[in-house]
């Protein structure tokens, strides 16, 4: 198995953005149609044009991506069926080489997300209430050890 962590080409979106419907779907099953619908639409034309993203890839297929701003884990998805597999593990290394502090936020009721960040080190910070949902989201952070 053979995986390789790129720079995202526009040439990826449908990949980014299947990898993106699919992993939100199981780890989001509180989001509204009409609420996902709206985030579709940003992800190529507001979200993408402004992050800087990456892609993993494995058999020369993208199976996830890390979109960062600045020291923000803007987004952070790995189709279903890749997870467990260290994929995530691999996109979070990949930001944490580039920025080394890091802050994500999550839906409290994202269970999936919580607990990867959590395996991952990242400890809680604040909450708010996300406006477009009324969910809870908690914005957690990672600092990196001085090596």
């Amino acid at each position: 198995m053979h995986r390789f962590i790129r720079e995202y080409q526009p040439a990826d979106l449908n990949d980014v953005l299947e990898t993106w419907e699919s992993a939100s779907r199981l780890a989001h099953p509180f989001l509204r149609e009409d609420f996902l619908e709206q985030e579709r639409y940003n992800i190529p034309n507001l979200y993408l044009p402004n992050a800087e993203t990456w892609v993993i890839e494995q058999e020369k297929q993208v199976i996830g991506f890390i979109a960062l701003l600045g020291n923000e884990v803007g987004a952070i998805f790995v189709k279903p069926e890749f997870h467990g597999t260290g994929a995530g593990k691999a996109l979070m290394d990949k930001a944490r080489e580039l920025r080394g502090n890091l802050q994500v936020e999550v839906f409290e009721a994202n269970s999936i997300g919580r607990r990867f960040y959590e395996r991952y080190g990242f400890k809680a910070l604040s909450e708010s209430t996300h406006e477009p949902t009324g969910n809870r989201l908690l914005r957690l952070q990672l600092i990196s050890a001085v090596t």
